[in-house]
């Protein structure tokens, strides 16, 4: 069975929301208006270090994504973008240095200085 087999049959979560990342994503979409929109999480080429992360509300679910919930927010993950995201966390802060969305991930060998793109 094929990593992107076990997720979509709810094996295990592509990615780990913390309660403070799910929070705010719920905040937002609160904020848009509209509930049935999920967070879409991908890796695409480009950027400093080869890929970079995208990330946006979405409400069109491909047959083959995967779909993990945390704390009442959905997350969506391409089947490609999954192989580069297994095992990462998102991460939100909201201090002085360093606020906003992070990802944490082990699958990256090293990371651009801006922490949105990776190899």
């Amino acid at each position: 069975m094929s990593l992107t087999e076990d997720l979509t049959k709810g094996a295990s979560s592509v990615m780990i929301l913390t309660d403070t990342a799910a929070s705010k994503v719920k905040e937002l979409i609160v904020a848009e208006g509209d509930e049935s929109l999920a967070l879409r999480v991908a890796v695409r080429p480009g950027g400093c270090s080869g890929f970079s992360y995208e990330m946006f509300f979405d409400s069109d679910i491909a047959g083959d994504d995967i779909v993990d919930e945390k704390s009442g927010v959905k997350v969506i993950v391409d089947p490609s973008s999954a192989q580069l995201l297994q095992g990462a966390t998102l991460d939100y802060k909201d201090g002085l240095n360093d606020a906003g969305f992070s990802i944490d991930n082990p699958n990256a060998q090293r990371s651009c200085g801006c922490g949105q793109s990776f190899s």
